[in-house]
């Protein structure tokens, strides 16, 4: 009865607590989709207000009222924004984590263009990349990151401290001296322990950068300003979507009649990245100095095939948007499968290390073993 008596309260406690792990994993794991979700959400229902002809103010008191628990603590906080006066874009904008930076960006752009129904589609597709997140987070990034790599660091660990000094002391009752390998693993170990910690880390913070989102890229530009606009013009498939998101605002706002100078400042907000509205300044004053677009643009297209694109596209004389939609779509393209490749990679490389680092330290105990018997047999 007493084994069996183990084995139930054994499952009494083990079975909540593997539960309530398996719930915490799905919560962080589903953050980045559940945030774009709401935000999609609240851009789906400000676009039926601005339909109904009710400002987007008026619609996000109207759901306020209705304390609808699926639209998170961030959307109370909007709204309190709300009824102290803040225009809608700006409280949208001031609520920090709510919206992604991009997206809230075009929505002042939206707002200074007074017509925020024309930047809708541009949010919609900018939220896309919730579900790109998402897929990353697939490559086995949190399992390695919070299971194998902790749990080999920490077996080698206990091993190297408490067991390969017991075997050096049987070695040497038995007369038989350490192997080239133990002696390697003895005067290198603190160093592949460092290379393990440092890889740790990596995924540690790829592991923040994927739940926290938008707050831990306010609380970076908090913190180091300018870092966040820096690795969103240096990370490539960052680079590219930004590049997507200030095209795509660029063509609906000339879409909509609004000046080429205008456009331009406004689309470079909409990227939420200040690299990003530098070179947006110098477009600006080239078109300034009599330069057309096409040309101009150049500050923001060092491949050159935006301008390419624009110009055929003011020469067609279809709209800019529909023209661009092509080049929109290639750019996520790219951008996905530049993100999936760096995650496969990663992934492939900890593996490939990890199974080094186990190759090592088990050619290393079988050695020292089988020399240790043949000394003790010879003996």
């Amino acid at each position: 009865m007493q084994p069996l008596l183990l084995i139930l309260i054994a499952s009494v406690f083990l079975v909540p607590l593997v539960a309530s792990l398996g719930y915490l994993a799905y919560w962080l794991f589903s953050l980045p989709m559940r945030r774009h979700e709401r935000a999609r959400l609240i851009l789906d229902l400000i676009e039926s207000g601005l339909k109904r002809g009710q400002a987007p103010e008026q619609t996000i008191l109207a759901l306020a009222r209705t304390g609808d628990p699926s639209l998170g603590k961030g959307f109370r906080r909007v709204a309190k924004l709300v009824e102290q006066g803040s225009p809608a874009h700006q409280a949208l904008e001031q609520a920090p984590g709510f919206l992604p930076s991009p997206v809230a960006g075009m929505l002042q752009a939206g707002h200074a263009l007074g017509d925020l129904g024309k930047v809708l589609p541009a949010c919609r597709e900018k939220l896309k990349d919730g579900v790109t997140q998402t897929w990353t987070g697939h490559h086995y990034l949190m399992l390695l990151a919070f299971v194998l790599t902790p749990a080999w660091l920490i077996v080698s660990s206990l091993f190297m401290v408490f067991v390969l000094p017991k075997l050096r002391l049987i070695a040497e009752d038995l007369g038989a001296g350490a192997t080239p390998m133990f002696d390697f693993l003895g005067g290198y170990y603190f160093s592949m322990v460092v290379v393990q910690v440092v890889m740790l880390l990596a995924f540690y913070v790829a592991a923040l950068g994927y739940m926290a989102g938008p707050t831990l890229t306010r609380w970076l530009g908090g913190l180091f300003p300018g870092l966040p606009d820096w690795l969103g013009m240096r990370i490539p498939w960052r680079r590219h979507r930004a590049q997507r998101d200030f095209s795509a605002l660029l063509a609906a706002l000339l879409d909509a009649g609004t000046p080429e100078p205008r456009a331009v400042e406004l689309a470079a907000v909409g990227t939420a990245n200040r690299l990003f509205m530098a070179r947006a300044a110098r477009a600006i004053a080239d078109l300034a100095r009599g330069v057309n677009l096409a040309e101009a643009i150049k500050h923001l297209d060092d491949a050159g095939e935006l301008r390419w694109r624009l110009g055929n596209a003011a020469r067609a004389g279809g709209g800019f948007l529909t023209a661009l939609a092509g080049w929109h779509d290639a750019l996520e393209s790219k951008a996905y499968r530049q993100e999936q490749t760096a995650a496969q990679v990663l992934t492939t490389g900890v593996v490939l290390a990890n199974g080094c680092f186990v190759g090592m330290l088990t050619f290393g105990v079988f050695h020292f073993l089988t020399s240790t018997l043949s000394s003790a047999t010879l003996w």
